[in-house]
């Protein structure tokens, strides 16, 4: 019997080891800040997109539709968005959005993330923080030789990337869009106390992947957690329009932290946050760019996100209400 006791404390301690030993493991990584970049002129700038863009087409593994995409007046403009897809889709998720910005006057950069677009549908499992932090900062420089005033629109974890950037590169980014930003999991696929565990254990691939029901791999999926945790502290940086849109029927972020962390960015630039919640019976869920069956009310929407972008104060459709964070 005292074995026996003995045996279940020990193997209980082991327990207790291993599961502190998840919360204390550091998950900041190596390569979440960057330097200034030298800017580029828009020539140089044009010459990269295009560069990307041949490099897409030249790949028969990256499917056409899929394709970085550059929307250029041809010269430099006073406007310039970058827009940044998200996990597991491609610059096409922006169509529609980009023609409105383009019609605007702004050129228009929409690269593709690495290990996205591809004909191997799986191809996403494999990316990793350090790449999709070097493609971000590359696509802002070229959006910053493309334009004067520089913003970026992100969707998802595409979000995440566009808040890193506004954080990181405070020389740079103006305008901030964030459309259903991944900053946590809905807390009822993953409690908080569990993301960091899962942080740990699959964003560092401890654990064999597992891909959810909705085709997300676990070990992609935390590459964007980790550039999540390892956000700067906000600060002031020249921000002077900052807005999130977000839908009730998503259930896949954590609706709370979508607000709360652009909340406290906008607040350390003393500027309101824009927060617009689309209704429910426009049945939109995560893809909230995804508005083609909307028709009419769709280019509603598109227009609203372009109004919140450009930090217009007032609602420009009745389909939802738009308010001040601290309202």
């Amino acid at each position: 019997m005292p074995e026996i006791i003995a045996f279940v404390v020990g193997a209980f301690a082991l327990v207790v080891l291993a599961v502190a030993g998840l919360y204390l493991w550091p998950v900041r990584r190596r390569g979440l800040s960057i330097a200034p970049a030298q800017p580029l002129d828009f020539d140089t700038a044009t010459r990269v997109a295009e560069a990307v863009i041949a490099a897409d087409a030249a790949d028969a593994e990256v499917r056409p539709e899929s394709r970085s995409r550059l929307l250029s007046h041809g010269s430099r403009t006073g406007r310039v968005v970058l827009l940044l897809h998200g996990y597991t889709l491609a610059p096409e998720q922006y169509d529609g959005l980009a023609e409105e910005f383009f019609d605007r006057g702004y050129n228009v950069w929409i690269p593709r993330a690495p290990q996205h677009g591809t004909v191997d549908r799986r191809a996403h499992h494999r990316v990793q923080t350090g790449e999709l932090t070097a493609y971000a900062a590359q696509a802002l420089d070229v959006a910053a030789g493309l334009g004067d005033e520089v913003g970026i629109v992100g969707i998802s974890g595409g979000a995440v990337l566009a808040t890193w950037l506004a954080q990181t590169r405070v020389d740079v980014v103006r305008r901030l869009l964030l459309l259903s930003p991944f900053f946590g999991p809905d807390p009822r696929q993953a409690p908080a106390f569990a993301v960091k565990p899962l942080i740990v254990l699959y964003g560092r691939r401890i654990l064999p992947d597992r891909v959810t029901s909705r085709g997300y791999s676990l070990s992609a999926v935390t590459q964007y957690l980790t550039i999540a945790r390892g956000l700067p502290k906000p600060r002031s940086t020249g921000l002077r329009s900052a807005a999130v849109a977000i839908s009730p029927l998503d259930g896949v972020v954590d609706l709370a932290a979508a607000v709360n962390v652009p909340r406290r960015i906008a607040d350390a630039n003393a500027i309101p946050l824009r927060v617009h919640t689309l209704p429910e019976t426009l049945g939109v869920g995560h893809n909230i760019l995804n508005l083609t069956a909307l028709g009419a009310e769709g280019a509603e929407v598109r227009r609203r996100y372009i109004a919140l972008y450009e930090g217009d104060p007032a609602p420009t459709s009745p389909l939802a209400r738009t308010s001040s964070a601290d309202e």
